[in-house]
């Protein structure tokens, strides 16, 4: 009888020494931008004393992404959450967490301010406290910018080379409104960005003290950047504006809240005639005392705006101070 031949073991596949792994892909994140103003200050709500957004993973029995986000931020704040709008996608390699990449599916949600539950740390903050130079409507902002000023100049002069340097303070002027260069209220991201790849801020790991700004766990600071940013804008062209107010308000209050959100003052004349041309608001008939003066008129929103501004495509210009 023929010996049998033992079965051959399959031969292991051959991994380069120098091949690393890929990592793996995290669980995608659920994050929420809440935003109010209140008292013409702008507000988000957050946990952990400012250190986070709402927030967590999308699990297999949220039925959608909105569904699953609006389980974790009535789990964890217990504030319902309203009508929102997709944000952002963020998944860069170079922010990578351990165990794998991060990605964060982030929402934007404007509403009025309420009492958000009795769990600690869970409470609404002033978007000013984590990007404290955004906050252009007093004088507190000029001193952190020319403290700034110094230490990214610092940082444009370490680049690799004379175009390398010459790019970096470019970026820095246009960004930050330095050597004569324009505010432009839309850049929050861009500043932060900034910030963070000249490591100035907490989040990028610097080893200097960093800037004045409230930090916030991975990507959350970035995230409400991001969202700052987007409502600036759309203020802009939409009326978004007015779902941050109550049914009934005053011009001032209008104008406040606009002046919350842009982070710059308004002409208080040019404001109004702009409204009045867009045709905005309507009066109510009602009054208010407002700060000891006479009653002033109370208005609402004309909801046939929306429609009519879909129609025309006309936009609202963002008036400047003088």
């Amino acid at each position: 009888m023929s010996a049998r031949t033992a079965p051959r073991a399959a031969a292991s596949p051959i991994v380069p020494e120098s091949a690393a792994p890929e990592p793996a892909l995290a669980v995608a994140e659920l994050i929420a931008v809440l935003a109010a103003v209140t008292d013409g200050v702008p507000r988000v709500l957050t946990l952990a004393d400012g250190g986070a957004l709402p927030s967590g993973p999308l699990e297999p029995g949220h039925r959608s992404l909105q569904a699953g986000l609006r389980a974790w931020v009535e789990r964890q704040t217990h504030h319902p959450l309203g009508y929102v709008e997709q944000l952002y996608t963020f998944a860069d390699q170079d922010r990578a967490v351990p165990g794998g990449r991060h990605i964060s599916i982030s929402y934007l949600g404007l509403t009025r301010e309420a009492r958000s539950g009795e769990d600690p740390g869970v409470g609404w903050q002033s978007w000013y406290r984590f990007f404290p130079w955004e906050d252009q409507r007093e004088g507190a902002a000029a001193a952190i910018l020319a403290a700034l000023a110094p230490r990214l100049q610092d940082w444009a002069e370490a680049g690799s080379s004379a175009p390398a340097r010459r790019e970096r303070r470019e970026r820095a002027a246009i960004t930050f409104g330095f050597d004569g260069a324009a505010w432009n209220e839309e850049l929050v991201l861009q500043r932060y960005e900034l910030l963070w790849e000249a490591g100035l801020v907490a989040e990028s790991g610097c080893a200097a003290p960093p800037v004045p700004g409230h930090p916030m766990r991975n990507d959350h600071r970035r995230i409400l950047a991001t969202a700052i940013a987007r409502l600036r804008a759309k203020i802009k062209y939409r009326p978004v504006v007015f779902e941050l107010l109550p049914p009934g308000f005053t011009l001032l209050l209008l104008q406040r809240t606009v002046e919350a959100l842009a982070g710059r003052l308004l002409h208080k004349q040019n404001f109004r005639r702009l409204v009045e041309s867009q045709e905005l608001v309507e009066e109510t008939g009602e009054t208010v005392r407002e700060t000891g003066g006479r009653p002033a008129k109370l208005f609402r929103f004309r909801r046939a705006v929306r429609a009519e501004r879909a129609i025309a495509g006309s936009k609202l210009p963002l008036a400047r101070a003088r």
